[in-house]
């Protein structure tokens, strides 16, 4: 094996994980999840069924990431992130995995601690989610959405700094415009 399990997980069969991963105590991958390279995998986290978890994401403790649930690659997902996959379940009457409704995280996009990601929604690549947000309809990239339901209150950088009010990054340099609603960069960092 190329990647560390640690003795108090389950990987089931099969399973794709990718070269460099790290899986912490108390997981559980199940069968037919893929999960990238060099990605970490804090305490007790569920990686349920054909999940697909891209290369150099960071899922903190506590995360359960459940069927019909797609990470591209550098996702951080923060400590007890929840995502859904049904927006009216019943024990009583389940639905199936054919019927879970699918959820898309694009690549570099951050989750805060504690936020809630209702099934159907794609968070556009480098946006920020703050931590206990209440994500219930698409996230555009670079936003900054905080909040119950979450609501966009600004941009960010894909270094993760908020961006100023002419969209530049004092961090690391980087200059954004907008073009039709969508934020494009405009001149690279250092």
């Amino acid at each position: 094996m190329d990647y560390f399990v640690h003795e108090s997980s389950y990987v089931d069969e099969p399973v794709s994980i990718g070269s460099g991963t790290k899986i912490w105590h108390f997981c559980h991958i199940q069968p037919g999840a893929k999960i990238g390279k060099n990605c970490s995998l804090g305490q007790n986290v569920n990686v349920s069924n054909n999940v697909v978890i891209g290369d150099y994401c960071k899922i903190q403790n506590n995360v359960s990431l459940y069927e019909g649930v797609t990470l591209e690659d550098h996702v951080f997902c923060g400590p007890s992130c929840v995502f859904t996959n049904d927006l009216t379940p019943r024990a009583k009457y389940p639905k199936g995995s054919n019927n879970y409704i699918k959820t898309l995280v694009k690549e570099g996009a951050t989750i805060g601690a504690n936020a809630t990601i209702v099934c159907g929604v794609t968070i556009g690549s480098w946006a920020l989610v703050g931590s206990g947000a209440v994500v219930t309809k698409d996230v555009p990239s670079h936003a900054l959405v905080v909040g119950v339901p979450a609501k966009q209150i600004g941009w960010v950088c894909e270094c993760g700094a908020i961006l100023d009010d002419e969209l530049g990054c004092k961090s690391c340099d980087r200059t954004y415009a907008l073009n039709n609603g969508e934020l494009i960069e405009v001149k690279k960092g250092r």
